[in-house]
C-alpha cells in the first residue's frame, strides 16, 4: 500500500499524520505553522518526498447538510495545488466533518488542559481523517 499522509487544514495550523508502510496504524506528526499557500505546500512537497508518502488525504470540511462551504472550497483549492506540486503521487479529498470536534471531545474527556489541546487537536483530527480513511480502504479492499 505504502504510506499515508492526511492533512487537517487550518488556518494557523495544518494537521499531520502519517501511516506506516502497510497502511494499518495512524501515527500524529508536529503540525505545521501555516506560512502562506506556497510555502505550506513547498513543506508539504519535501514531507511526501522524504517519508517515501504514496497517497495525501485532504481533509474535507463538508457542513453537517453534506454541502461544501469556503473551507470545502478551499481545501478542494489547495488539493488541486498540491496535486500540481507533488504529479505522481495521489492527493484524495475525504470528508472531515466533526473530526475536530471529536479531537476536541476526547482530549478534553482525556482531561488535556485547554492550552495542550490547542496545541495537539490538529494532530489528533488528522490522525481520525487518516484512520477513517484506511478503514474504508480496508472494508472496501481497494487498498490490497
Amino acid at each position: 500500500m505504502g504510506r499515508v499522509l492526511a492533512l487537517d487544514l487550518g488556518e494557523v495550523r495544518i494537521g499531520l499524520a502519517i501511516s506506516d508502510p502497510l497502511g494499518i496504524t495512524a501515527n500524529p506528526l508536529e503540525p505545521l505553522m501555516c506560512a502562506g499557500v506556497r510555502k505550506d505546500l513547498e513543506r508539504l512537497v519535501g514531507l511526501v518526498r522524504e517519508h517515501g508518502v504514496v497517497t495525501v488525504v485532504v481533509g474535507l470540511p463538508l457542513l453537517l447538510s453534506g454541502e461544501e462551504g469556503q473551507g470545502a472550497t478551499a481545501a478542494r483549492r489547495f488539493a488541486a495545488r498540491l496535486r500540481e506540486s507533488l504529479g505522481d503521487v495521489d492527493v484524495e479529498l475525504w470528508d472531515e466533518r466533526l473530526t475536530t470536534v471529536q479531537a476536541e471531545r476526547t482530549l478534553i474527556s482525556a482531561n488535556v488542559k485547554r492550552r495542550k489541546r490547542r496545541q495537539v487537536v490538529d494532530g489528533f483530527a488528522a490522525v481520525l481523517i487518516l484512520e477513517n480513511y484506511l478503514d474504508s480502504r480496508r472494508t472496501t479492499g481497494s487498498g490490497s
